[in-house]
């Protein structure tokens, strides 16, 4: 995987943040999220490369674009990659006008995300002080004080970032309990997962359940900062196992490192859409708006920052 494509994927995301970023807070969540995918698919399709969407917006007869097993780019004999992505990460946050909303796409050689299930995940995610001190096998309140230890601070210095969900209600519970603080988040946890690994950023750990494809793009994205992750399949249904044995998994209640999520050399690219605690969202000025991206390799450890000046009188719209 060439490192040059670094700055090829960085330009797909940013496409799609300007183009959903026009309907922030307009309320219309299926319009936002359309800008984004018709965006990112034009521009994924003008890359020199063979790539096949392996997370996406869904499978195909739910997903007219960018549905989990698509073929995108010029391909003409470039490396074959897979894709996951998500073209507008926290759909509803953009069209309420609220923080934290992404474009993000993760990249790897072929074979070496997991084919997850459009399904929930049970997750917990750290930054790099804390890498190895985490286990979904043991309650909150034993991951917390592990992770404390590893931190070299006391349970009660510890923020826990948690979706607010109904199905959180326990979790909460006893994570005040031991004395940790809790950020609680409508939306968004891939960029909640990656907080965990910015100096300064005020999380520490993300627990509770998600999406499983957000899962996947967490763990590529936290591979690249030296972060760690676990994960476990929640299914609802008894039609999501089945999806899930059709798409190769076997263990259905397996714990997943962040390395049999996302293996071997990984690229993770985003853009802001909102303003966010990560990133700063799209910025509008007359003619034209400004972006901020990150780029990471988990190869090289590379993070970087990129703020672009776009003119709409010289870019088209998407």
């Amino acid at each position: 995987m060439d490192r040059n494509f670094a700055l090829e994927f960085v330009r797909v995301t940013e496409a799609a943040a300007l183009e959903s970023a026009r309907l922030m807070g307009r309320g219309d969540e299926k319009a936002a999220d359309h800008e984004a995918v018709e965006a990112m698919r034009v521009m994924l399709n003008s890359i020199p490369f063979d790539g096949t969407v392996v997370i996406g917006e869904g499978e195909r007869d739910e997903a007219p674009m960018l549905f989990i097993g698509e073929k995108v780019g010029k391909a003409n004999g470039g490396p074959k990659l897979d894709l996951a992505l998500d073209p507008l990460e926290g759909t509803s946050i953009c069209a309420n006008g609220g923080n934290n909303a992404l474009s993000v796409i993760a990249i790897a050689d072929q074979g070496n995300f997991l084919h997850a299930p459009d399904t929930y995940m049970e997750k917990i995610a750290v930054g790099p002080d804390a890498k190895g001190a985490i286990d979904l096998r043991a309650t909150p309140t034993e991951n917390l004080k592990n992770i404390a230890q590893a931190k070299k601070c006391n349970i009660e210095d510890l923020t826990v970032i948690i979706l607010d969900r109904p199905r959180h209600t326990d979790l909460i519970a006893e994570v005040r309990k031991t004395g940790a603080r809790i950020w609680l988040i409508g939306d968004g946890d891939v960029s909640a997962a990656i907080a965990t690994c910015k100096v300064g950023g005020g999380v520490d750990v993300l627990m509770g359940s998600g999406g499983a494809p957000e899962g996947v793009i967490a763990a590529a994205a936290l591979r690249c900062t030296g972060g760690d992750f676990q994960g476990r399949l929640v299914f609802r249904r008894e039609d999501e196992r089945v999806r899930a044995r059709k798409m190769g998994i076997t263990d259905l209640d397996r714990i997943y490192k962040i390395d049999e999520l996302a293996k071997g050399n990984v690229m993770f690219c985003a853009t802001g859409v909102t303003q966010g605690t990560f990133l700063n969202g799209v910025r509008f000025f007359r003619g034209g708006a400004m972006t901020h991206s990150v780029v990471m390799r988990s190869e090289s450890g590379t993070i970087r920052y990129i703020e672009a000046e776009h003119h709409f009188d010289r870019k088209p719209r998407y």
